[in-house]
């Protein structure tokens, strides 16, 4: 069993005492279906009374009628436990792929992440089934073999031995299928992986003849899926005859001793209801456990495995939180430091010397795409450059204590949750604290309009520009004496984005801001400005003198235009997303 998986399930032990109670209640057909069915045909139609059958056939209905109520119940109990499970999971792709001390290229890293939340996604699907199978296994499994013995004890010799070895037969296949699943999963991946080269580089294998030579790359993934496959079936063979011993066996045992069940005083209803446990309940309880663990669990089993692979490979490990430094300051320093996505591209930033004092503001502006969000990536940590040094706080930027800045991209994380948990969920904060990031952001109205800060968060129901807004005032609510804001603003109107922007600036620490407007450089008290891998610093009346590329850029700022652009607020015309 994975530790993600036993965290999940002592997280709260009142969840799994609900679980049981309920799980009781769901397995009354299971414990009375034998025993019912015995009694109508013995005591009641047999006997001439069908008063007293048609009594206990009213019981067994009404089993189902509580097992419906606690089958609902047991759904909410599971969502209670596979729920937190998947946010921890979501939280360590997340801070993994974050705490890299490097960084390929975006590309990379972002594909990464996708297919380890995919990863994140089935883990959490396959351990609500894995919960769900298991638990009905057990207590059906319980409840017939108190049933069977309410029934007739002797019963138990034919179907207790067959019943083991199925289960035993199927529990000693686990690891083999384990290994032959994850082996099948990784061999799919390297089809796809090869099949989407080939499609991208149509063109360019046609130029150079080599279609036969692509072909055969790819009929050798092929081949080797194919192969994994047929080894997966081998395997998953062996759950059909678990099955038979393990289920239907049984059945045939008890009426292959039905003449010495008789002898031991068993009636016609007595025999009827120990085939009706057997068949009725516990051949599908097993049936369900072995497709839930021989499909559900080893998917579950695989998934965690990927997580954990993607979070080791590479020369990029995450760094443990015994190795995080503190900060002496807020400041930040780059000396010569130099960035290129790829060994083969060029630099996006070369030769970079810029010092950021603590206490300062400082706004970065430039043409899109010339490499504003990669200097907030590397003053965040989150790439790491392929000459020179970073450092924050006089820390080395990779290995800074994360809760000594604040890194907002262009699409704000929130999470379903009360506004409440959203906004404290980095740092404690008081109501008074809370109330004071509130009015700082402009984000009263939309507490207002939700109904307080208890309200849930439902994120698809937000505006871009709102989710920015729970961004910002948890960022301000933070510690952290740098603040690094990526375009944080984008979603919000001129005034809505001046009043975060002087609410950080007095907030104190330091702030630097990748600039969505000109305006953002007028706030400043320094503006850095990119001009391909050149760079010019000063204040903005010293760069409209010396840097043409700013004078153009805030020559075309208009701001009694750009006010009209929306009311206050945020910008409903802004496109939607999301970001970690």
């Amino acid at each position: 069993m994975k530790r993600p998986v036993l965290r999940a399930l002592r997280r709260d032990p009142r969840v799994l005492v609900r679980l049981g109670l309920w799980s009781v209640l769901e397995s009354a057909p299971a414990l009375l279906i034998g025993l019912a069915v015995a009694r109508a045909i013995d005591d009641g139609f047999a006997a001439g009374r069908p008063a007293i059958g048609l009594a206990w056939l009213a019981v067994l209905g009404g089993a189902w009628l509580v097992a419906a109520v606690g089958a609902q119940r047991v759904v909410l109990a599971v969502a209670a436990i596979v729920e937190p499970f998947r946010e921890d999971l979501l939280s360590h792709v997340v801070e993994g792929a974050l705490d890299r001390s490097a960084a390929p290229g975006p590309g990379t890293e972002a594909s990464a992440v996708a297919r380890s939340n995919l990863q994140v996604e089935l883990a959490r699907d396959a351990l609500a089934s894995v919960v769900t199978v298991v638990r009905s296994f057990v207590f059906t499994a319980v409840s017939v073999l108190l049933g069977l013995m309410t029934l007739i004890p002797q019963v138990l010799v034919l179907v207790l031995p067959p019943f083991a070895a199925g289960l035993g037969l199927f529990l000693l296949s686990l690891p083999v299928l384990a290994r032959r699943q994850r082996a099948f999963l990784l061999a799919d991946e390297r089809t796809a992986e090869s099949v989407t080269a080939v499609a991208g580089g149509l063109r360019d294998i046609a130029a150079c003849a080599a279609e036969e030579r692509a072909a055969a790359a790819v009929g050798r993934r092929v081949t080797e899926q194919a192969e994994a496959g047929r080894a997966l079936a081998r395997v998953t063979a062996a759950r059909t005859l678990s099955l038979a011993v393990g289920g239907w066996s049984p059945a045939v045992l008890v009426l292959a001793g039905t003449p010495w069940l008789l002898s031991e005083g068993a009636g016609a209803g007595v025999i009827l209801g120990a085939l009706a446990y057997v068949t009725q309940s516990l051949a599908p309880a097993l049936d369900n456990l072995v497709e839930g663990l021989g499909v559900s669990g080893v998917r579950l089993w695989v998934s965690l495995d990927r997580i954990e692979e993607s979070a080791r490979t590479g020369a990029d490990r995450p760094l443990a939180a015994g190795d995080r430094l503190p900060a002496a300051h807020g400041g930040a320093e780059l000396r010569g430091v130099t960035f290129a996505y790829g060994p083969h591209a060029e630099p996006v930033i070369a030769g970079l010397d810029l010092s950021v004092p603590d206490g300062d503001h400082l706004a970065v502006v430039g043409p899109s795409g010339i490499g504003k969000s990669t200097l907030a990536g590397l003053i965040a940590g989150v790439l790491r450059p392929e000459a020179g040094e970073v450092l924050v706080g006089g820390v080395p930027a990779d290995r800074l204590d994360p809760a000594e800045r604040v890194l907002i991209p262009q699409e704000a994380y929130v999470f379903r949750g009360s506004l409440m948990e959203n906004l404290t969920y980095l740092a404690r904060a008081g109501a008074g604290q809370v109330d004071e990031a509130v009015a700082a952001v402009g984000l009263a109205g939309l507490v207002e309009r939700l109904g307080g800060y208890r309200a849930e968060i439902r994120p698809s129901l937000l505006s871009p520009g709102e989710r920015q807004l729970v961004a910002l005032a948890r960022a301000y609510l933070t510690p952290a004496r740098l603040i690094v804001l990526d375009e944080a603003t984008c979603h919000l109107d001129p005034v809505a984005e001046a009043r975060a922007e002087e609410a950080f600036a007095r907030r104190g620490g330091t702030l630097l801001v990748i600039a969505h407007r000109p305006a953002s450089a007028l706030r400043a008290r320094r503006v850095l400005v990119m001009d391909g891998t050149r760079v010019r610093l000063g204040t903005h009346g010293e760069l409209l003198a010396s840097s043409p590329l700013y004078a153009g850029l805030v020559g075309r700022w208009d701001p009694r235009t750009a006010s009209a652009e929306a009311p206050p607020g945020t910008r409903p015309d802004a496109p939607s997303g999301h970001a970690a």
